[in-house]
């Protein structure tokens, strides 16, 4: 008995001994940080920028209420394109499962994840190309009579969208395709031989079952989506002005530390919200 009782203590010792290099990188390089951010949210702006004495709820309220309206943007913006990101992403997975060859199948996951082969800053760069006034979009539009001026296409929030549902479509459509090859499509049959049509065993059947790799891929694109700063800033302008963009200015240009720290505290505050809802109906259906 005690041999036993002494063998469990020195695999629990050995449990956390091997543990303890990865608690230290995490505290030192996660929490940490985290932690010095969340002091900081706290503080008052000193000369330079910097942070000083005493404790205040200054910056808090300045979020609150000067920048609210670039918050509310860049939660809609985000929710808008994790929404055309799962309307487009989920037949797209849909048509790569249904692929009866292996190689199909493969060649058309090539073609989703074939853009991460190039800088996701070059490729932002390449939409404004695209959308330039003298650019690809404008030129066919000219030349083809559909419109006698320019479309301003840049420096709008329709850009901002069409370049964050672009970039991030591909983390959309493979967790939906990692559930949907585990699918097993004849609860579909099942269904329609009980007189239930398409839409009925897809909304009753397929899409529940299917849930977890629906709100995986809803996560992946909401939360990056949020804190972009690239996206906004090279196609959106001033009118594109997001959470990520301000959170930059306060650490890179106007020196506010403690206002910075607090819009960084808020934006974390609302990934924490949607990390919840993941754990809620996510990683409880799986």
């Amino acid at each position: 008995m005690a041999a036993g009782v002494t063998a469990r203590d020195e695999q629990k010792t050995g449990g956390i001994l091997l543990a303890l290099p990865a608690v230290l990188w995490l505290g030192l390089f996660f929490l940490l940080p985290l932690l010095i951010v969340l002091v900081f949210s706290f503080l008052t702006r000193s000369q330079g920028g910097q942070v000083s004495l005493p404790f205040t709820l200054a910056q808090y309220e300045r979020v609150f209420d000067t920048f609210w309206v670039v918050m509310q943007r860049s939660i809609n913006i985000a929710l808008l394109t994790t929404v055309i990101c799962l309307i487009a992403g989920y037949p797209l997975a849909y048509f790569i499962v249904r692929r009866r060859s292996n190689f199909g199948k493969q060649f058309a996951l090539f073609l989703v994840i074939l853009p991460f082969w190039t800088n996701f800053l070059v490729r932002t760069y390449a939409w404004r190309v695209l959308l330039g006034r003298e650019g690809l979009i404008n030129s066919t539009l000219i030349n083809n009579g559909i419109i006698t001026e320019p479309l301003e296409l840049l420096g709008t929030e329709f850009a901002v969208l069409l370049g964050l549902v672009y970039g991030f479509l591909p983390f959309m459509v493979l967790p939906i395709y990692a559930s949907l090859s585990r699918f097993d499509f004849r609860f579909i049959e099942a269904a329609q031989d009980l007189g239930a049509n398409d839409v009925k065993a897809f909304l009753r059947v397929m899409l529940p079952m299917t849930l977890p790799g629906v709100v995986a891929g809803c996560m992946l694109v909401f939360i990056p989506a949020i804190g972009t700063f690239v996206t906004s800033d090279l196609l959106g302008g001033t009118q594109g002005l997001m959470i990520g963009n301000l959170i930059y200015s306060q650490y890179n240009r106007s020196g506010n530390l403690p206002l910075g720290a607090a819009l960084s505290v808020v934006m974390m505050g609302v990934v924490m919200i949607a990390l919840l809802i993941y754990a809620r109906f996510g990683e409880a259906k799986e």
